[in-house]
């Protein structure tokens, strides 16, 4: 590894259905606890699809003013949170700090669905005149960048990424790059969403590829069993803070993991559908392993992509295989706890790896009762493990075929 290339995570910020903050959210990982529960946004009564991993236990006025708060969606709200907690984590200093030299990359597949589908209604029923002000800066996916930036006061490179379900963890693989380039000694990076709306559910209820389980909410997302039926639409936010290794041993921080690869690929396929044979999802793991200057007999564990959709597992198993050639490396997905939250669900399983790398401990895949024979990985069933892990890969494979993977490795 190139130290003058080297970055490191040193403060993780979270806000998930399983835990709002790092020890919480590890913690109900490795216990193999379920975020899932009836709908609470919304009366979801009549739709098909009735289940959902909500942020619980957040408020906005533990972090911001009313003014402030009313300003924000909650898509930014959860976004400048986890960037204030993760600056805490890592136990940055702002006050000491060149604010030119710390950045900002948090994307968001969507934006704010909430506000949108509000002000559609206005608009339909009022006509012009009746939308409020604040309907597009509230809407665009840059937002909870931006507003991080402005709750922080940080003025470096600020960018708001937006790859589908690859967001969060493009968002990542950005940020590497800009602090290998120099153009910024800290960043914080991650991903954040809040689409639990009627207008989205129903559309992905259309699409087929949500779980109809809502008599046993907690069972809904069971990735890589051979009776899953879709998965489970999640809301959340999680930021880490990547800084140059120079930068972070001047100020005496201890790095979690080292951020050492990333890769990313397109499928070029279909708009919805992967790419069959898994065959540049396997590319794009090749390429990060690469990148991280490893090969890929020193990676000891995958955060899978794993939706517990049919075919993303079935493809995503033969990625594996193929990249992998054959070797039975540990594989498990944390949306079997707290669902898929689209663009953030990258960021978030980029910090269960770095913290799966950290404690040496492999995160279970819940709800897995029946083997699929398509899918015959090592799982880690139910159960978390204990591992001395050299390194591990993160996996996000988003709709229009959007690759990335980002290697993690011990400090």
């Amino acid at each position: 590894m190139d130290k003058n290339k080297a970055v490191v995570v040193t403060g993780i910020g979270v806000f998930t259905s399983i835990g709002n903050t790092r020890n919480e959210f590890w913690n109900s990982i490795i216990e193999g606890k379920s975020g899932t529960r009836k709908i609470q946004a919304f009366d979801p009564s009549g739709h098909k699809s009735q289940v959902a991993s909500e942020v619980m236990n957040y408020k906005p006025e533990d972090y911001f003013d009313r003014k402030e708060a009313r300003k924000m969606a909650r898509v930014s709200q959860l976004a400048s949170s986890a960037a204030i907690e993760a600056v805490k984590d890592a136990g940055l200093d702002l006050d000491k700090e060149d604010r030119l030299r710390i950045g900002c990359v948090i994307g968001s597949a969507a934006g704010d669905y909430f506000h949108l589908e509000e002000q559609v209604l206005r608009f339909a029923k009022k006509g012009p005149g009746s939308v409020g002000p604040l309907t597009v800066p509230r809407v665009i996916p840059n937002m909870p960048a931006c507003n991080a930036a402005m709750q922080l006061g940080i003025y470096g490179p600020n960018m708001g990424v937006s790859a589908a379900c690859t967001t969060g963890t493009h968002s990542i693989g950005v940020a590497l790059g800009l602090l290998r380039g120099g153009m910024a000694d800290v960043i914080l990076a991650g991903g954040a969403e809040s689409t639990i709306t009627p207008l989205v559910l129903d559309s992905y209820t259309s699409m087929g590829v949500l779980s109809f389980n809502n008599e046993f909410p907690e069972r809904a997302s069971c990735p890589f069993d051979l009776n899953r039926d879709g998965f489970v639409i999640a809301e959340g936010a999680s930021v880490l803070v990547l800084e140059t290794l120079d930068h972070a041993e001047k100020r005496g921080a201890k790095p979690l993991a080292f951020l050492s690869g990333f890769g990313m690929t397109a499928d070029a396929y279909g708009i919805a559908a992967p790419e069959p044979n898994g065959t540049w999802a396997a590319k794009a793991m090749e390429l990060a392993v690469k990148d991280a200057g490893l090969k890929l007999n020193d990676i000891g564990y995958i955060n899978a992509h794993g939706t517990s959709t049919i075919m993303n597992d079935k493809t995503e198993t033969l990625a594996i295989k193929l990249a992998f050639e054959n070797r039975n490396v540990p594989v498990s997905s944390t949306k079997s706890m707290i669902g898929h939250a689209l663009g953030a669900a990258g960021a978030i399983e980029a910090a269960a790896t770095v913290l799966a790398v950290h404690h040496g401990i492999l995160p279970p895949t819940i709800n897995y009762k029946t083997k699929d024979p398509e899918c015959d990985l090592d799982v880690v069933p139910n159960i978390a493990r204990a591992a001395n892990i050299k390194a591990a890969i993160s996996n996000s494979f988003g709709f229009g075929g959007q690759n990335g993977v980002l290697v993690f490795s011990k400090a």
